[in-house]
């Protein structure tokens, strides 16, 4: 146990009189450290035991940028569903390089909900916050693709400015910029730029396009809306378990972590899912219950494994190796189907 630092004590605003200490878990990711805030507040009955968790980065501005990316991300996911993730309490600096995040508190473990039935199952969950319309943008009131700060996939800055095009979003917000980013890192590739090109100028227009993506085969439909995506759902970051120590009192059920949030197309969260599975087809049957395949229907596969390419893209650029014929060979057969129209 250590003393918690200042400007996380006042960031949380805890009442005069509180008792507070900060045990690390030795935890975290290549780019952060974790701990926990173990908090004795003053209350009418004598004191109540409250608890936070805390991530540290001595990052500089890419912390400062991580950390507000994250709390935004936690935010709009728990506003959508409460109880689906921590909310994000605070953020900001310790000093000129250190930055850190403070959340509610998640005790994790026990048994993932079976039943898509549950309301606390990962796909009753995960299906309400891909059923609830994404908030206008406040500058022209109109619900459009991106998120209203850069947030961070591993180490990558994902910038996420704001488009009235899903198409358009996914082929520079994403696959264009991770491409610049791979370059940055691992040096030119001049195969590799031509083929997620053709991808972003070619495949991308015609599986996503506007007019295109939610009508069917008979030209009725209504399109697209955007929705609060977490952006990072791989079975690592979701599990059983209950926020607590926040003074509210939350059933047990399934919960999500470690978002990379934007507003976007439902389906763009099921190409991580699939990509390193975990999930298992009674999953996906349960969630299409609640969030039906995207018209065309017939497209649903090809438009996820296009989803599924931006996080192979992704680990390529921060790990590099193997990712990259998985890369190549997603934007191939996709090239073949669609590159040629």
């Amino acid at each position: 146990m250590s003393p918690v630092p200042e400007p996380i004590l006042q960031a949380l605003s805890l009442p005069p009189g509180s008792k507070a200490t900060l045990s690390t878990s030795g935890l975290g990711s290549g780019f952060t450290s974790t701990g926990t805030i173990h908090a004795q507040v003053p209350s009418q009955n004598g004191t109540e035991e409250r608890r936070y968790f805390v991530k540290t980065s001595s990052n500089g501005k890419a912390a400062e940028e991580m950390f507000q990316g994250e709390s935004e991300s936690l935010n709009a996911i728990a506003t959508s569903v409460p109880g689906f993730c921590p909310k994000a309490l605070a953020w900001g600096a310790l000093d000129s390089r250190t930055h850190f995040l403070a959340t509610e508190f998640l005790d994790l473990g026990g048994t993932k909900s079976r039943s898509a039935d549950e309301e606390t199952s990962l796909a009753h969950r995960l299906g309400k916050l891909h059923s609830t319309p994404a908030p206008p943008d406040p500058e022209t009131g109109r619900r459009r693709f991106g998120f209203p700060v850069p947030t961070f996939c591993g180490d990558t800055k994902q910038p996420n400015r704001f488009s009235d095009s899903w198409a358009d979003f996914y082929a520079k917000e994403r696959l264009l910029t991770i491409l610049a980013t791979s370059e940055e890192r691992n040096g030119r590739d001049a195969e590799l730029r031509e083929t997620v090109e053709k991808t972003a100028y070619k495949v991308v227009p015609r599986l996503l396009g506007d007019g295109h993506l939610g009508y069917n085969s008979s030209g009725e439909g209504e399109g697209i809306v955007p929705v609060v995506i977490h952006g990072d759902l791989w079975s690592g970051n979701a599990d059983s378990g209950r926020i607590v120590g926040s003074g509210r009192d939350d059933k047990p059920g399934d919960v999500v972590y470690d978002p990379s949030a934007c507003y976007g197309h439902s389906e763009f969260e099921l190409g991580i899912m699939r990509m390193f599975g975990g999930f298992g087809a009674r999953f996906f049957e349960q969630y299409h219950r609640i969030v039906p395949k995207t018209e065309p229907v017939a497209e649903y596969d090809d438009r996820v494994q296009l989803y599924e390419l931006y996080h192979h893209l992704n680990h390529h650029a921060i790990f590099g190796g193997g990712y990259r014929s998985g890369a190549m060979s997603i934007m191939r057969r996709l090239i073949r189907k669609y590159g040629n129209d």
